[in-house]
């Protein structure tokens, strides 16, 4: 899958990451991760305390794929609100799935501090505001789920909203406690951690075959380089690749856009360098880095092919800039890294962990949707968890087939 294509910034935040060798032998192990991305690392990162035997097999280099345009801004809401979520699986259900994502940006929170890698994590508020009038009565309705359900967020009217920044909205939510991080370094320091306390992590390893063994209970894979390994169970967490090894019916897909700026000097007028989106389809989302820059994301368009997507990446990274000068027509910014990318979600709108028939033992993690770095954080704690102790209470709650109201 032709997944982005343009210039990127996070891998120049870590210009000497760490390398890591090819598969040289033929191996067996309790667990296969495949894929060398954020999701494989927050796999890897819960597996390094649990004593089980793990390899990891990345096709390329480590974090090169989506996780070199993931804008990793940390939020537990999301492009399709709770409320509405709540209609299709019910007011507990949801309110179930809050709590769940809160603790995985607290849980993303400890990992970055206990790597020794600086991931650039910090705690951010977030202004999610309504884009037109007609917006307002739901964003209040959202209000009042997230507060009714334990979220610390205020309504932040007109007036309130024209007093903190030099643009005017009709209303807004304004959550505090969510962050932002630096997903590469994030993906290079959870390896790096795994690596160190036994996680076998391979580089230019692409897995090219693959079938169930039921004398041995085991998957059996094979890499380009002509080696084979033994798993008891296999993580797929490739991202979107993991389409091309097996479809989930409910992932949708359209392209996406987003521009880097050079570093700015002066934020005087962004209040608390806050995170921000919109309740507008397509939507813009912003967000600041530990050097200044600003991200400015979203303008999505609904197409699938690739040469249609990148025709469009210079008129988009105008656009994107267009729109930050209307917010902020005093923080003047300039272009450094641009680039267009494939963007995944689910249509029932929750993140799936795909469990099949045809693949015994086997997780497909599919941490699609405008909040990746959190939802991979919480699928993964409850794959792990599952693989180690046998079972997850929450697993039922992500599988493809999870139960809907009646």
């Amino acid at each position: 899958m032709n997944i982005q294509s343009g210039t990127y910034y996070w891998p120049t935040t870590l210009p000497d990451a760490q390398a890591y060798p090819s598969i040289q032998e033929d191996t067996e192990c309790d667990v296969a991760i495949i894929g060398g991305g954020s999701s494989a690392a927050q796999c890897a990162y819960y597996l390094a305390e649990r004593g089980l035997k793990t390899v990891v097999l990345e096709k390329g280099r480590i974090g090169a794929g989506s996780t070199s345009t993931n804008t990793a801004i940390i939020q537990y809401s999301g492009e399709k609100m709770f409320t509405s979520l709540a209609n299709t699986f019910g007011e507990k259900y949801i309110a179930e799935h809050l709590t769940l994502l809160k603790q995985a940006i607290d849980d993303i929170e400890e990992a970055s501090r206990r790597v020794e890698l600086d991931c650039e994590f910090r705690r951010r508020d977030t202004l999610y505001s309504a884009s037109c009038p007609e917006d307002v009565d739901r964003l209040r309705n959202e209000y009042e789920f997230i507060k009714r359900h334990g979220g610390e967020v205020d309504f932040w009217t007109k007036e309130k909203i024209e007093a903190h920044y030099p643009f005017s909205r009709e209303a807004a939510i304004y959550s505090y406690g969510d962050g932002e991080l630096n997903p590469y370094r994030f993906t290079h320091a959870l390896f790096q951690y795994a690596a160190e306390r036994g996680v076998k992590v391979y580089e230019h390893s692409e897995m090219n075959g693959h079938h169930y063994d039921g004398d041995l209970q085991r998957m059996m894979i094979s890499t380009k380089n002509g080696y084979n390994v033994q798993a008891r169970h296999v993580i797929f967490a490739a991202g979107y690749e993991n389409m091309d090894i097996r479809k989930e019916k409910q992932a949708s897909f359209v392209s996406t856009y987003t521009v880097t700026t050079q570093p700015v000097t002066d934020f005087s007028t962004w209040h608390e360098r806050t995170l921000l989106w919109e309740t507008a389809r397509p939507y813009i989302y912003i967000r600041t880095t530990a050097d200044n820059r600003v991200i400015i994301g979203g303008l999505d368009e609904n197409t699938m092919y690739p040469d249609d997507r990148d025709s469009k990446l210079i008129h988009k990274t105008s656009m994107l800039l267009e729109e930050f000068n209307r917010r902020f027509p005093a923080i003047p910014v300039e272009s450094a890294y641009s680039c267009a990318a494939f963007y995944g979600g689910m249509v029932d709108g929750l993140p799936i962990i795909g469990k099949y028939e045809e693949f015994p033992n086997c997780y497909f993690l599919l941490a699609y949707g405008d909040n990746g770095a959190v939802y991979s954080q919480l699928l993964s704690k409850i794959i792990i968890q599952e693989i180690a102790e046998g079972h997850s209470p929450d697993m039922e709650r992500y599988l493809q087939d999870r139960p809907l109201i009646k």
